[in-house]
C-alpha cells in the first residue's frame, strides 16, 4: 500500500485528500482537510475504502450490435477517431452543419473542458464542438439547470448574471437561504462561510419545501408548499409597498416599473399567501420584519427554477431584495462589474446563419445563453423540426436519465444517424452510441481551477487507466480529424498557454511548476451603491446595464419578446388547484432534483462504497401521509404519476409538509446498484410541462401517488 497527497477534484473545489494506492488503483480516499461537518470530499462522504476505478471505461469502443443491445468491440484510438469523424462529416455533407450538435454535461467536472467548450457563456457568438464547421447547436445541461437562475432572471431584472453578485454574509444580520441546500453544493464554499458567520452571530433563515440537511443548523425553518414561493414573495411585496416599508430613495431613482408592480401585487394578500403556502401568518410577518428592519443577504439557486413560472419567481425574489434596500448595500447582495467569460478561441469562430434548435420557441434563452434549448432535440431528431438533427457528440452527461420523459429521449437518441459518447463509465447513453471514448478522472490528469484571485494547478496523481484520456485531449484528437485540431490543446503546456495567454505572469509561474498562482486583484475597500457610479454600465453612465439603465421590476427585454415584463405568477399546469380531477387519483405533490451527499446527479451510484451511505433511492414523505397508506420507513413503495411508475424506498419524516414528497434524482442507469438502476424519476415527468421563458422542465409541483409495493 502507498499513501500520497493530492487534489480530489471530484468537484470543482479540488479538495485536498489522502489517497491509498494498491497496484496503481485508487483504493481509498480520505479528506486531509475538513471542508464541512461532513468532511466534504466525494459529495460530503467521508469516503474510506472506495474503489474508484470500478467498471471504468479503458479502451475506445465501437458498436457491433443493434442500438440498445450493448454489443461493442474494442478499437484503437486511430480507428475510433476516424470512425467518428467520418460519421460526423458524412452528416454534414448530407444535411448541412446544422444537423450536428454537441452536448456537454457536468460529468466532465473540468474547467479546462468547460473553457474550451465555452460552457454557459452568454458572450460567445458561437458555441460548442461543431461551431467551426458552422453548427449553431452547442448544447449543455444548461438547458435544465442554473441558466434560469444564473442568467435569464438576473439579466431581465438588473442586466447582470448570478456570478456578478455575491451575498455579503459576513456583514448581514440575517442570511436567507431560499431553495438551495449549501452542504451539497459543489464546491461547498458557501456552506463554510455560513458556518463561520453563524458562529459570529449572523442568523440563518432556511426556506424550502422540506427540511434538507442545512435546516439542522439554522435559526428559523420555513417550510413552504412546493410551487408557491412566488405567491409568498408577491404578497410580501404588496404588504411592504402598501405600508411604505420599502427603500423609497432607491425605488424612486433607480427602478423601472414600480407603479405597475404596485398595481399587480395588490391581489396577493398575506392571508391568502398563508393559506396557499402553508406558512403561518406570524412567520410571514417575521420574514417581512427581517427584510424591512435588518441587513439581509440572500442565497438562492436552482430550487425556484422548476415551475411554470420559474424565471418570474426568481425575478420576484430579486425584486423583493431590491425593494427592501438590500441591493449593493452592506449585508445584502453585492454587485460587481459584468465580465463575460471568453472562449480561448473566440477569434477563430465565424458567424452561423442557421437558427439553433429551440431558438424559435425560446428566443430569450438563445439570446442570453447562445445555446439551443436541448429539450427540443427530440423534435429535431424524430420530426425534423426546425430541421433534421442527425449527429450528436455527448461529453459527460447522462441524457437518457436526466431529461424529462425518459422513453422519448431514449427513442430520439436511438434514432440518430451517428452518436458518440465521451465518458468515464459505461452509462445508459452508451447503449445507443456508435462509438464510445474513454475519459479519465481528475486523479489521472493535469489541469487547473480558477478561483477569485488565484489559479490552482491540479497535478496528476496516477497514470490513466487503460487507454483513457482527458476530455480536452479527446476533443483535440477528434477536432484534428475534422480539420480544426489547432483550436484545442494537445498537452498541459498548450492547455495553460492557450487558457492564460492574456495573463503571462500567471502562465510563467504555472509552467515553472507553481501549484497555486495568485494574481492581482483590486485592493480597494468594498464600495456600496455602485449603481450610482460609472461602474456597471459599458456606456460610462451610472445605473444598471438594462435597457432603461435601472433595476427593472417591469422588464423591457421580456416585453420585447412577448412575455410579461412584471414578475407575473402562473398557476401550475399540474397540481391540486389546477387539475383537481387528476389529484383524486394522484393526491401527493411530487418534487425532485435535490442533491444527496454521496452522489452528484447520476454519478457515483455505481460505486459500492458510496452507495452504502444510502443504499436505495428514497421517497421522502410526511409521517401522516405514510401512516394513512400503511407505509413505514424502509418499505419498498410504488411511486406513480400520470405518466408512469417506479419503485423506491420510503423515508418518513416530520420535516416535510403533508401532501408533499421529495424524490431522489439520479437513478435509472443499468450500471447503477440495486433499486437505483431502475429508479429514473423522469419516467414520471413531462417534457411538455415547462417554464415558457426558459424552456426548463417542471420537476416540482407535479402530481403523484405513493403506495406500498406488493412485490
Amino acid at each position: 500500500m502507498e499513501k500520497i497527497e493530492g487534489l480530489c477534484g471530484i468537484c470543482p473545489g479540488g479538495c485536498a485528500v489522502e489517497i491509498t494506492m494498491e497496484e496503481g488503483r485508487i483504493k481509498g480516499l480520505k479528506p486531509s482537510k475538513e471542508y464541512s461537518p461532513a468532511a466534504i470530499c466525494l459529495r460530503g462522504a467521508k469516503a474510506e475504502g472506495i474503489v474508484y476505478s470500478e467498471d471504468r471505461l479503458k479502451t475506445p469502443l465501437i458498436r457491433t450490435g443493434e442500438k440498445g443491445e450493448g454489443k461493442f468491440r474494442e478499437a484503437s484510438w486511430e480507428e475510433a477517431l476516424n470512425y467518428a469523424a467520418d460519421g460526423f462529416l458524412r452528416i454534414k455533407d448530407q444535411y448541412g452543419a446544422q444537423a450536428l450538435a454537441s452536448h456537454l454535461g457536468r460529468g466532465t467536472f473540468d474547467q479546462g473542458t468547460d473553457d474550451f467548450f465555452a460552457n454557459g457563456n452568454p458572450g460567445n457568438k458561437n458555441f460548442g464542438f461543431f461551431a467551426p464547421l458552422g453548427s449553431p447547436n452547442g448544447a449543455s445541461v444548461g438547458s435544465m439547470c442554473y441558466v434560469a437562475y444564473g442568467i435569464l432572471a438576473p439579466q431581465t431584472t438588473m442586466g447582470l448574471n448570478a456570478k456578478d453578485f455575491q451575498p455579503d454574509i459576513e456583514n448581514s444580520d440575517y442570511c436567507v437561504i431560499w431553495g438551495t441546500n449549501p452542504p451539497t453544493a459543489s464546491p461547498p464554499f458557501i456552506h463554510q462561510r455560513l458556518n463561520q458567520a453563524r458562529r459570529n452571530g449572523v442568523k440563518l433563515i432556511f426556506i424550502d419545501h422540506y427540511a434538507a440537511s442545512m435546516s439542522a443548523n439554522v435559526d428559523e425553518l420555513v417550510l413552504i408548499r412546493s410551487g408557491t414561493d412566488q405567491v409568498l414573495i408577491l404578497a410580501m411585496i404588496n404588504y411592504i409597498i402598501q405600508n411604505e416599508l420599502y427603500d423609497r430613495e432607491f425605488v424612486e431613482n433607480w427602478t423601472h416599473g414600480f407603479a405597475e408592480l404596485k398595481e399587480y401585487t395588490q391581489r396577493f394578500t398575506l392571508e391568502k399567501a398563508s393559506q396557499t403556502t402553508g406558512i403561518p401568518l406570524e412567520q410571514i410577518q417575521f420574514l417581512i420584519e427581517v427584510l424591512t428592519t435588518k441587513r439581509a443577504s440572500l442565497i438562492t439557486y436552482t430550487g425556484l427554477e422548476y415551475s411554470n413560472s420559474g424565471v418570474q419567481s426568481i425575478r420576484s425574489l430579486f425584486s423583493l431584495w431590491a425593494l427592501c434596500g438590500h441591493l449593493d448595500q452592506r449585508g445584502g447582495l453585492l454587485l460587481s462589474k459584468p465580465n463575460p467569460k471568453k472562449n480561448p478561441n473566440d477569434s477563430h469562430f465565424g458567424s452561423v446563419k442557421m437558427l439553433a434548435i429551440g431558438e424559435r420557441e425560446f428566443p430569450i434563452y438563445h439570446k442570453l445563453v447562445n445555446q439551443p434549448q436541448f429539450l427540443k432535440a427530440p423534435d429535431a431528431i424524430l420530426h425534423g423540426k426546425p430541421y433534421k438533427l442527425a449527429g450528436l457528440l455527448n461529453v459527460g452527461a447522462a441524457m437518457t436519465v436526466n431529461y424529462p420523459n425518459t422513453p422519448l429521449f431514449e427513442k430520439a437518441i436511438k434514432s440518430l444517424d451517428f452518436f458518440a459518447v465521451v465518458d468515464r463509465f459505461f452509462t445508459k447513453d452508451c447503449l445507443y452510441a456508435d462509438v464510445v471514448f474513454p475519459a479519465t478522472t481528475y486523479f489521472e490528469e493535469e489541469s487547473y481551477q480558477v478561483f477569485p484571485g488565484k489559479v490552482r494547478v491540479r497535478r496528476k496523481i496516477i497514470e490513466p487507466l487503460g487507454e483513457s484520456l482527458p476530455n480536452i485531449y479527446i476533443l483535440q484528437r477528434l477536432a484534428e480529424k475534422l480539420g480544426y485540431g489547432h483550436l484545442y490543446p494537445k498537452n498541459p503546456a498548450e492547455l495553460y498557454a492557450m487558457r492564460f495567454r492574456d495573463q503571462p505572469e500567471v502562465l510563467e509561474q504555472i509552467l515553472s511548476g507553481a501549484e497555486e498562482v495568485h494574481f492581482q486583484q483590486s485592493n480597494e475597500p468594498i464600495r456600496y451603491r455602485k449603481y450610482e457610479e460609472v461602474y456597471l454600465r459599458s456606456d460610462k453612465n451610472p445605473g444598471f446595464p438594462t435597457p432603461t439603465g435601472k433595476f427593472e421590476f417591469d422588464s423591457e427585454l421580456l416585453k420585447a419578446y412577448g412575455f410579461d415584463g412584471l414578475p407575473v405568477y402562473v398557476v401550475s399546469k399540474e397540481g391540486w388547484n389546477s387539475t383537481p380531477e387528476l389529484a383524486v387519483q394522484f393526491p401527493l405533490i411530487f418534487n425532485s432534483g435535490a442533491r444527496i451527499q454521496t452522489t452528484f446527479r447520476t454519478q457515483h451510484l455505481n460505486i459500492e462504497d458510496l452507495v452504502a451511505y444510502q443504499k436505495h433511492p428514497q421517497v421522502i414523505m410526511n409521517t401522516e401521509d405514510a401512516e394513512v397508506r400503511g407505509i413505514r420507513a424502509g418499505d419498498v413503495v410504488d411511486l406513480t404519476s400520470p405518466r408512469g411508475g417506479i419503485q423506491m424506498v420510503a423515508e418518513v419524516i416530520d420535516g416535510i409538509p403533508r401532501g408533499e414528497v421529495e424524490v431522489n434524482v439520479g437513478g435509472g442507469d443499468p450500471g447503477q446498484l440495486g433499486l437505483w438502476a431502475q429508479a429514473s424519476v423522469n419516467h414520471l415527468t413531462d417534457e411538455k410541462n415547462i417554464d415558457p421563458i426558459s424552456g426548463f422542465p417542471v420537476f416540482k409541483n407535479l402530481l403523484c401517488e405513493v403506495t406500498k409495493a406488493k412485490e
